[in-house]
């Protein structure tokens, strides 16, 4: 593509300064910047969201470990809930060998009577967990399909940088080409030369190094859908059409109020509270209950035959005089306040982040409207203007080029900003869940949240006067 930019330039060069060489005067296409150049001379069928959401849907580990917390919390539900075993034992006393003989010795049957409904809470209790569970696989797969779309969106993005990165290299050479004509015509010094060329090298080092992030953006792609070793392939979609749209005015509310962080908050809280309950209700004792038989081997008197079978038949219960609890409820008193102030915190946290990311979202748009129905049309009209006046011989070659360069300049910030919007637009209809690769917290961790919130916090939407995050 840069030999391409060579030939560009020889025959744009400039007969209007050089007519005492009776240069002949070649006609100038303008050539203006345009999306969709990597799809169109992609060597390979091209990569849909679709295709991507599906395998990310097969094979992203986080979705299978959410739906193994659920089976996991499940079977430890049913576990809660079932009533202790019962104990069969032998049992001797006063045994005799010999000639003597005599003694007791036989068999019972002792059983645990649970009372108070504690099993029954305990179901309650670890049913809460379920739900937190099922609650977090819900939220899992919000956060893999915001990760893979944001993902996929930033290869689009990067895909068409890397063609305007191109082109910019392309217009540099170009300049540096024509800046030594000037100099072997003595319209230029080598100092002109020097910084034309720097300026190729500096715009060829940039494509290059756009490449590399081309290939990092895939391989984030790869990784999030669960396909590490999944070959770079150009992607198929349209950065302009399609926008996430987000209603600036509610989608605070609207995160605040229906994000899984919420619900999943309000379940830690009733969880809390069951728990509350159950520690209440662990001071009524349960009762022991042993029966069993034994055969007693003392003679009666004197009578030489044994005494025979015996019953025997216990029932006890555990007083509580000194251990009512009280520690383990004072505890889930305490874990019941700060599951609710956990609450707070949660909505708190989601109104920063959301209103920050809003305010993201509505400046790259804003931005993005402004290139695209103001800007970036002047730049076109200039561009084109410039080369009419260059074929009228009105307007020097290398001013051509310099327009031509602004003009893909504002294409690479259009591309940047594009990028943004649907970025920050992709994490606010996905309530701020954009780590496909976090894995699902579990239900009986206590400082839970955070992860549900997890929205990376970028540098706010820069104006087309600062430097870009990328290359």
């Amino acid at each position: 593509m840069l030999a391409a930019g060579g030939v560009r330039a020889q025959q744009m060069q400039m007969p209007a300064q050089e007519p005492h060489h009776g240069m002949k005067m070649v006609p100038v296409r303008p050539e203006y910047p345009r999306m969709g150049r990597a799809q169109e001379n992609a060597k390979s069928a091209l990569v849909t969201l679709e295709q991507v959401q599906k395998i990310a849907s097969e094979s992203n580990p986080t979705l299978r470990q959410a739906q193994a917390e659920i089976r996991a919390a499940n079977a430890r539900q049913q576990q809660s809930g079932l009533y202790p075993n019962p104990t069969m034992a032998y049992t001797g006393d006063e045994i005799r060998g010999g000639a003597v003989g005599g003694g007791k010795q036989g068999f019972f049957l002792q059983q645990t009577v649970v009372t108070g409904g504690k099993l029954r809470l305990s179901r309650g209790v670890f049913g809460k967990d379920v739900k937190l569970a099922e609650i977090e696989g819900e939220e899992q797969e919000m956060r893999v399909q915001s990760a893979v779309k944001m993902a996929f969106l930033r290869v689009l993005a990067a895909q068409e940088l890397l063609y305007a990165r191109r082109d910019m290299a392309m217009i540099a050479q170009d300049a540096a080409e024509t800046a030594r004509r000037l100099m072997n015509t003595g319209q230029a010094d080598e100092t002109e030369v020097l910084e034309a060329e720097v300026e190729a090298q500096r715009m060829r080092m940039t494509a290059r190094m756009q490449e590399n992030t081309l290939r990092e953006e895939w391989r984030s792609l790869a990784a999030v859908i669960g396909q590490p070793d999944l070959p770079l392939t150009m992607v198929a979609g349209d950065l302009e059409k399609g926008w996430p749209e987000v209603n600036e005015e509610e989608a605070v509310e609207t995160i605040v109020k229906e994000s899984p962080a919420v619900r999943i908050a309000d379940a830690a809280e009733a969880r809390a509270q069951s728990f509350l309950v159950r520690a209440r209700r662990e001071s009524i004792p349960d009762i022991q209950v042993r029966a069993g038989m034994e055969y007693n081997h003392e003679t009666l008197g004197s009578v030489p035959f044994a005494k025979g079978w015996e019953g025997t038949a216990e029932v006890a219960v555990q007083v509580p005089l000194f251990n009512r609890n009280q520690g383990n409820v004072g505890a889930a008193r305490a874990d019941v306040d700060r599951a609710g102030q956990e609450k707070k915190r949660i909505a708190l946290t989601l109104r920063e982040r959301a209103a920050s990311a809003v305010d993201q979202y509505a400046n790259a748009r804003l931005m993005a409207m402004e290139y695209r129905d103001e800007m970036l049309p002047r730049a076109k009209k200039a561009y084109g203007l410039m080369v009419e006046r260059y074929g009228q011989m009105l307007a020097s070659y290398p001013r051509v080029l310099d327009t031509q360069r602004k003009l893909f300049e504002l294409q690479i910030e259009y591309i940047s900003t594009l990028e943004s919007v649907w970025t920050n637009g992709i994490a606010l209809q996905g309530f701020l869940l954009t780590d496909g690769l976090e894995a699902p917290a579990r239900p009986d961790e206590v400082d839970r949240p955070v992860r549900e919130t997890n929205v990376p916090m970028p540098e706010r939407t820069m104006s087309p006067g600062e430097g870009r995050r990328r290359p």
